[in-house]
């Protein structure tokens, strides 16, 4: 569906063909229709799908188009667009065009112009992300929404460590230098022990200063705060559950305060948690890595950062990994048991996904919430799991 920049509605394309399973992914849907119909689209949002969970299969984005070519290819639509107080800025028309202006501005201040047109990458309701050719490097522009924008002022807090380079930020705007090398999905053995190094030599520094943390606007997942909030998404995603689970569920609640507590007396105090610690959020070669993507931060426990690291590398890296990664711990902390502790926290890792989840449901706005609609149950039945896993839950 194509609007001018400023709303007006201009019809809508024949099907094309996009080679990604992504709907997020902007930038192969951008070049598809600019191959097949000459067309120079900007992906604003999400109108409708054609199934109820994301990836792969039909979709409907609404597109901002400012220079047709002469044959007009699309046809009209009697249909209307709605207004949600939730939209983000940049899926609005126009909304695009103000990033890059104020990116432009940036690069300006820093004496760098552009060596080429900005190409879109990505935009669903978590970011909108551009990638800016400049006189020899690219930029990259990231906005988000509000409950991510702390990421630029933890950036500039973190500033000279293994973290983006930040050029500026303002509200939910990042423009970030690039990092050079690639994305470390396929890391060996030896670099995922770096990985592991990189975050607990961060998490050291940050202990003790959950205020500060927190003054940044960095969500807080330390123990009462998470106990309610665990509480508040098991009450409403109940329905979803089994009645098994659901008597399972019961269970963990009401013994979560001793849990904490024997969490707490493991010794690792609260720290900076990165929220999405996984090896596809590293970006590095064999001069150093770098690690992205920080608005899925908070304040917790250090080790809550471990699960999604751990399921999402080889089988046969989990156990040396989980032992190096508890030996640093060991050393920082002497005294300190994080084998008890992880294996408690594991069901509160999954339980404390359900509620991120359900915090993007509840500030996202209606058509976007396919992403993310079965998250909250998917992650208490795999709390359940755990639970049920063995007895070190």
């Amino acid at each position: 569906m194509l609007v001018t920049p400023d709303g007006r509605v201009l019809g809508i394309l024949p099907p094309v063909a996009a080679a990604t399973p992504w709907w997020q992914e902007a930038g192969p849907v951008v070049r598809a229709v600019r191959d097949r119909f000459g067309i120079d689209a900007t992906i604003l949002r999400l109108l409708e799908t054609g199934r109820d969970r994301p990836h792969g299969g039909p979709v409907t984005y609404l597109a901002e188009v400012a220079d047709l070519a002469e044959a007009e290819p699309f046809e009209p639509w009697d249909g209307t667009l709605d207004e949600q107080p939730l939209r983000l800025p940049y899926a609005f028309p126009g909304g695009p065009a103000a990033d890059l202006a104020w990116a432009r501005r940036l690069l300006r201040q820093r004496g760098l112009r552009r060596s080429g047109p900005p190409e879109q990458i990505r935009s669903w309701n978590l970011s909108s992300l551009w990638r800016i050719p400049v006189e020899g490097q690219v930029v990259w522009l990231k906005a988000v929404p509000p409950f991510f924008a702390h990421e630029g002022r933890l950036l500039e807090r973190l500033a000279g460590g293994a973290v983006p380079r930040l050029l500026g930020q303002e509200g939910g705007r990042v423009l970030l230098a690039e990092i050079p090398g690639e994305d470390l999905y396929e890391a060996g053995p030896a670099q995922l022990l770096e990985m592991v190094d990189l975050l607990v030599g961060l998490q050291r520094g940050w202990q003790g200063r959950a205020a500060e943390l927190l003054a940044l606007g960095l969500p807080d997942w330390r123990a009462p705060a998470l106990t309610v909030a665990i509480a508040a998404v098991a009450e409403r995603a109940a329905d979803a559950l089994s009645a098994a689970d659901r008597a399972v569920l019961a269970g963990f609640l009401d013994g979560l305060p001793q849990r904490f507590a024997d969490i707490a007396a493991c010794g690792l105090d609260d720290t900076l948690v990165h929220g999405d610690f996984h090896p596809g959020n590293l970006r590095g070669d064999s001069r150093g890595i770098t690690l992205l993507d920080w608005g899925d931060s908070g304040v917790g426990h250090p080790l809550l950062d471990q699960p999604a690291f751990l399921t999402r590398i080889p089988p046969d890296t989990v156990a040396p990994s989980r032992r190096h990664w508890h030996d640093r711990w060991r050393a920082a902390v002497p005294g300190s048991d994080p084998d008890r502790a992880a294996a408690l926290l594991a069901p509160v890792a999954a339980a404390r996904q359900a509620v991120i989840y359900q915090g993007f449901l509840d500030r996202i706005e209606p058509a976007e919430r396919v992403y993310h609609r079965d998250d909250p149950a998917e992650w208490l039945g795999r709390m359940v799991e755990i639970l049920e896993s063995g007895p070190s839950a």
